[in-house]
């Protein structure tokens, strides 16, 4: 008798105390790691090479079907359905996710256009394309919330932005998703070029400012390039933060530097760190200039081990 609660006493021992030296350190869980890629990438070689590397889930978008100036697609529509169903069957045989679709966006695609008549076709032509999302049953529909403004009409822009907003979240809630907005680049300079300027979420101002206006069951996106000290952004949006684009940058300009290239100036375990409070569980989702997929997990790996080890 004294032998067995011995080895039943031993191993609650070593159980409790792993459990308790976990608390204190509280080491967050490794997230999952994905990468973005438009439709036509999305091939069973590709979804199977991939996977062996560690990838878990993907984004992607439909901009490469389209003719973005005339909000048009090139390809019939049975073609472009017979395309996302390969697609679909392509990333579920190899085990990989589908977590979120890049809407399309530029100039003539824009939620928060100021003509309404334009605002219309935009909405109708995301609606279209949501109907191809629906075969791919994704977690996360990401918008841009503009293109460039022209001077002057930013709070006209931002109307139609929630307007928008607001009829498309229906759709996407219908297909068992979840619309999120993306934070964009510029936060240093509103004019560019003085004759237009920055897109809507600029700075973590007016991200929350815009998001404040919108459902609760609108979420928010945010690019890691797109904003200096990105950790910033993911403590304002806290738990409505969805979905994360990774890269690096100086966030004054697009850059998209891959996070192990040592180009940019994140400060790594600051995000993660900033991650771990917000409670974010979503990918680690890769959207830079990487070398080959199979270099995504082991940076991931490096920043992940980084921040532990600061932590400790």
């Amino acid at each position: 008798m004294r032998i067995i609660l011995h080895l039943i006493f031993i191993p609650l021992i070593s159980f409790l105390s792993l459990h308790t030296s976990a608390q204190k350190v509280n080491t967050p869980k490794p997230l999952r790691i994905g990468y973005s890629t438009h439709i036509n990438n999305i091939t069973p070689e590709n979804m199977t090479y991939a996977k062996s590397k560690g990838i878990d889930c993907i984004e992607t978008s439909f901009g490469v079907l389209m003719n973005k100036k005339e909000r048009t697609f090139m390809l019939a529509e049975d073609e472009i359905i017979e395309k996302v169903k390969q697609a679909k069957k392509a990333a579920d045989d190899a085990g990989i996710q589908i977590w979120s679709v890049h809407m399309p966006f530029g100039e003539k695609i824009d939620l928060s256009i100021a003509d309404e008549g334009e605002r219309q076709q935009v909405v109708s032509l995301h609606k279209k394309i949501l109907e191809y999302c629906r075969i791919l049953q994704p977690q996360i529909i990401l918008f841009h919330p503009s293109f460039y403004l022209g001077l002057n009409e930013r709070n006209v822009r931002k109307n139609q932005l929630i307007k928008s907003a607001k009829e498309l979240n229906k759709y996407v809630r219908d297909i068992h998703a979840i619309m999120v907005i993306e934070n964009m680049t510029g936060y240093k300079l509103l004019l560019p070029d003085g004759k237009r300027e920055r897109p809507l979420c600029r700075t973590v101002e007016e991200t929350v400012a815009i998001m404040n206006r919108m459902p609760k069951n609108i979420y928010s996106a945010i690019d890691l390039n797109h904003i200096k000290h990105p950790e910033k952004l993911i403590h304002a949006m806290g738990g409505r933060l969805k979905t994360i684009h990774v890269a690096d940058g100086d966030g004054e300009n697009e850059r998209h530097y891959f996070p192990c290239s040592g180009e940019g100036e994140n400060d790594w375990p600051l995000i993660l760190s900033a991650l771990q409070e917000a409670g974010y569980s979503g990918p680690f989702m890769f959207e830079s200039a990487y070398p080959d997929v199979k270099d995504l997990k082991p940076c991931y790996e490096a920043l992940y081990n980084e921040f532990l080890a600061i932590k400790k």
